[in-house]
């Protein structure tokens, strides 16, 4: 994600340091156009607004607070958009770090997967103050074709996984539909384009249907990804006691199937779930 993200930046027109543990992810924005960064810290020396898209909030706790960390090179009045997806207690834990250095604090998730960030439309979740998104706008912008100011610190990460579920229950009950169609002997590709123009279309049938009954499951949006991302909402809601019994079963089925090692595939793969208990298959034709 933060590789297409970066392009999109050096497009704009704006000067980027970049960071990452992955060589080859640094040399493919080196060769865009990118500075070379040492560490997060000598990152954040270099930059008034530094961003962050890392797997987990174990990895933005470090790239952000460990040793050579972005608060140890960031000046005051620096702005941090942390862009991952991780839990709204985790965001407010890194704001008050961020705070204790002079440094501002965004978190900013996004929906929408490599596909849109490679074509800089991703839709954008803010949490935060609307003096320091006013500043970062035109950077976030750059990336994303909406950005929306949701609350204070932690409430773009409480809509992303609002978002998250969504996705996940709109992805299950696709692939069951589509796994009773091919059982019945209908063919998948027909049903996709019968219903898609009713009240059961959506932009997540419209991505992720054609990959199925085309087995193409190289990712937009992984199943360890989402499956972590629902962790986080299981654990939200217990926090808040709100009971989530669908988003538990998607969960589990996503467990699953990364137990079988499928978790690197798209989450439109969790069909593989019904199709296993079902014993069959759903492709067009």
């Amino acid at each position: 994600m933060g590789r297409p993200m970066s392009r999109n930046l050096l497009g704009a027109g704006y000067k980027v340091v970049v960071h990452d543990i992955a060589p080859e992810s640094v040399e493919n924005a080196v060769a865009a156009g990118a500075e070379r960064g040492e560490s997060p810290k000598d990152v954040a020396s270099r930059t008034d607004i530094i961003v962050t898209m890392l797997p987990d909030a174990a990895d933005v706790e470090q790239v952000l607070m460990g040793p050579d960390g972005v608060l140890e090179g960031a000046g005051r009045g620096a702005i941090v958009i942390d862009m991952s997806s991780v839990s709204p207690i985790a965001s407010q834990k890194f704001s008050a770090a961020c705070e204790g250095k002079g440094v501002d604090f965004l978190d900013a998730p996004v929906s929408g997967g490599e596909p849109k960030a490679i074509d800089g439309t991703l839709a954008i979740m803010v949490g935060g103050r609307q003096e320091v998104l006013d500043q970062a706008l035109p950077v976030l912008q750059a990336m994303g074709s909406t950005v929306t100011l949701t609350g204070p610190v932690g409430s773009g990460n409480v809509t992303k996984l609002a978002n998250q579920i969504m996705v996940a229950g709109n992805i299950v009950a696709m692939g069951e539909a589509l796994v009773l169609a091919t059982r019945a002997g209908v063919d998948p590709e027909v049903v996709f384009n019968a219903v898609r123009v009713g009240l059961a279309g959506s932009t997540v049938l419209d991505a992720k249907a054609p990959m199925v009954y085309s087995r193409d499951f190289k990712p937009g949006g992984r199943i360890s990804l989402h499956e972590k991302d629902l962790r986080n909402a299981l654990h939200t809601a217990e926090s808040f006691g709100v009971p989530l019994p669908f988003t538990s079963m998607a969960q589990q089925m996503m467990r699953a199937l990364i137990n079988t090692s499928r978790g690197d595939l798209d989450h439109s793969a969790l069909v593989q779930f019904t199709e296993q208990l079902a014993q069959v298959e759903v492709k067009k034709g």
